[in-house]
């Protein structure tokens, strides 16, 4: 197994992530940690790290000057992809720089994998903590959380890894469904992610955050409809209200000025006919009893 990093300026929770990896029952035989960029102590911690641990390495890419969310997120893993010393990877993770999570994740994940031949990629369930206690940040089952995603190494090859592009955490899911593949995010107490930021507030705010996932819905080939839905949805998340107006506000925003979208006419009736199904789903009240399961 390969673990990949992108990370920019993560001081303030890295040694979280850190820890968490080396303290692994199963240890990936190669960590690269892709520094991005970082203002911060993010190389020098992880410098620190890798005089102790020989299969972390740092490698540090050009700056761009700013933090480029998705795409750029992506170009830095690819960057790190290009440098695996260990080409004999069954294995490949996107890790993030601010989770942690239990010794025995890896492991659990792994035998997800072993026992189903036909699953391309697996997450435990992600929770961050609000006061004193504890809140799941909302996906379906099949959605694998964009922290921490491990790929099996035919899967991953076979979906042509992840497209440089804001809604790339989404694209993978559907392209693995698309090709008779399957993913999963997992319920595993052994195996929870533990997210030490709220999701989408890693650049500037979360309110620029939840426009900026209207946009991804856009390029992504949301329909309408669903767009509306799932902003309705998150509007019972943190911010609330405003958080899911933000989403819809800003797929619409990215329609009326006819921005790009994933171009790949498959895929697009691939993802319209699945949401169809979640939708009549809702309407029975089948989904919500399908993603807990």
């Amino acid at each position: 197994m390969v673990i990949i990093s992108p990370v920019r300026d993560e001081a303030e929770y890295l040694r979280l992530t850190l820890d968490s990896v080396v303290a692994q029952t199963w240890r990936p035989v190669e960590w690269i940690v892709v520094d991005d960029g970082s203002t911060d102590e993010t190389p020098q911690i992880v410098a620190e790290y890798a005089a102790r641990y020989p299969f972390i390495r740092l490698i540090t890419r050009t700056d761009r000057g700013f933090r480029k969310l998705g795409g750029g997120v992506v170009a830095a893993f690819e960057f790190g992809r290009a440098r695996i010393e260990h080409q004999d990877w069954r294995y490949i993770v996107k890790l993030d720089g601010d989770m942690s999570f239990g010794p025995r994740y890896i492991e659990r994940m792994v035998g997800r994998l072993e026992a189903n031949p036909r699953l391309a990629a697996v997450s435990g369930k992600v929770f961050r903590r609000e006061g004193e206690s504890f809140v799941e940040e909302a996906h379906g089952h099949e959605q694998v959380a964009g922290q921490f995603k491990l790929y099996r190494r035919e899967a991953f090859e076979d979906i042509g890894g992840f497209v440089e592009h804001l809604a790339w955490d989404g694209i993978d899911v559907h392209t693995c469904a698309m090709k008779g593949w399957e993913t999963l995010a997992t319920y595993d107490k052994e195996a929870w992610l533990w997210h030490h930021r709220v999701m989408g507030s890693s650049d500037r705010d979360l309110f620029v955050g939840r426009m900026r996932w209207g946009r991804g819905n856009w390029y992504l080939g949301y329909h309408p409809l669903y767009a509306v839905v799932a902003g309705l949805n998150r509007m019972r998340e943190k911010p609330y209200v405003i958080g899911g107006l933000l989403m819809i506000v800003g797929y619409f925003w990215a329609a009326i000025r006819r921005l790009p979208r994933y171009d790949n006419p498959e895929f697009q009736r691939h993802l319209r006919k699945w949401q169809n199904g979640r939708l009549k789903d809702a309407l029975t009240g089948r989904l919500r009893e399908r993603d807990s399961a």
